[in-house]
């Protein structure tokens, strides 16, 4: 049966890629950090009515910093906790050694608040592309048991349409690390993003489930962020594309997440739990060129 992870980055919304030009003031900053934890909880308490289902938080490890309690409830009810970096920034703005100290140091912190061991990372932005094939070592170098930053599709900020649709061993020139990419739908020669953020807002519900009975044996990781389930944020001054792909479904997002809880039911699993039932299984390997 095909295993779906439900994942959330956590982030606040001013850190969102759409937003790095902005001047984003210490007081909106302060109110945008108080509803990530708000939202985050409430993603919290969804989880635990909907018999308890399980999840990946990818967390960014300045939030674990100055909200070690949210990263400390998250894993002891019972879901997983990875990295999403230290800063969030896009692994573009780093030099191989000062992404691997970012790297260490949110999952340094990260595990300090949590109080068990990261095992995953997710890049900001999907960012691991053939310009920064060089993070799979620091990846490797950094000990972590898989990735999930690849994702194989075309888009104006990220992707590897080239890249396998299910899990792969990613090559890097110091070894392989399991990557889990994100759920695509295949249609017309070409991988559609169907797996979770403005896809998840912006089209029909459907996409999303015809994506996950197209990989009957792969796996359905879908992805989505707290502030996606905030309608009531204050709005930040977007071009308008960013406007729409950040917006537009908002106040949808939370029935929506309850009918895929209610949809596949006993089907969710912790994206370190997959790695390791995928770790005898021989899988394709694909390196980033």
């Amino acid at each position: 049966m095909l295993p779906i992870v439900l994942s959330f980055d956590v982030e606040e919304h001013d850190r969102i890629e759409a937003a790095v030009h902005l001047n984003v003031d210490a007081i909106l900053k302060r109110t945008y950090a108080d509803r990530m934890e708000m939202a985050t909880r409430r993603l919290l308490d969804q989880l635990a009515a909907a018999d308890n289902t399980p999840a990946t938080f990818y967390v960014v490890g300045e939030i674990a910093a100055t909200h070690p309690k949210l990263v400390r409830d998250i894993a002891a009810a019972g879901h997983e906790v990875g990295s999403h970096s230290h800063t969030h920034l896009r692994v573009h703005r780093f030099s191989p050694d000062t992404f691997r100290e970012d790297l260490k140091r949110s999952v340094d912190t990260l595990e300090q608040a949590a109080g068990v061991k990261v095992r995953g990372f997710r890049a900001p932005t999907f960012s691991l592309m053939k310009e920064t094939a060089w993070a799979v070592d620091e990846l490797l170098r950094v000990g972590l048991s898989y990735d999930t930053s690849i994702f194989p599709v075309r888009h104006d900020r990220y992707g590897v349409p080239s890249a396998p649709r299910g899990p792969f061993y990613l090559e890097g020139t110091a070894g392989r690390i399991l990557e889990l990419p994100p759920l695509t739908l295949r249609r017309l020669g070409q991988n559609l993003p169907v797996a979770g953020g403005g896809y998840f807002r912006l089209f029909p519900l459907w996409f999303m489930k015809a994506g996950l009975a197209d990989m009957p044996n792969g796996l359905g990781m879908l992805y989505f962020h707290p502030w996606e389930f905030d309608p009531g944020q204050p709005k930040l001054p977007l071009g308008r594309l960013s406007q729409l792909r950040t917006y537009v479904g908002i106040g949808k997002s939370e029935q929506r997440l309850g009918n895929l809880l209610t949809a596949y039911r006993g089907r969710f699993r912790r994206a370190a739990d997959v790695a390791d039932e995928l770790a005898t299984a021989a899988l394709p390997s694909f390196r980033l060129r």
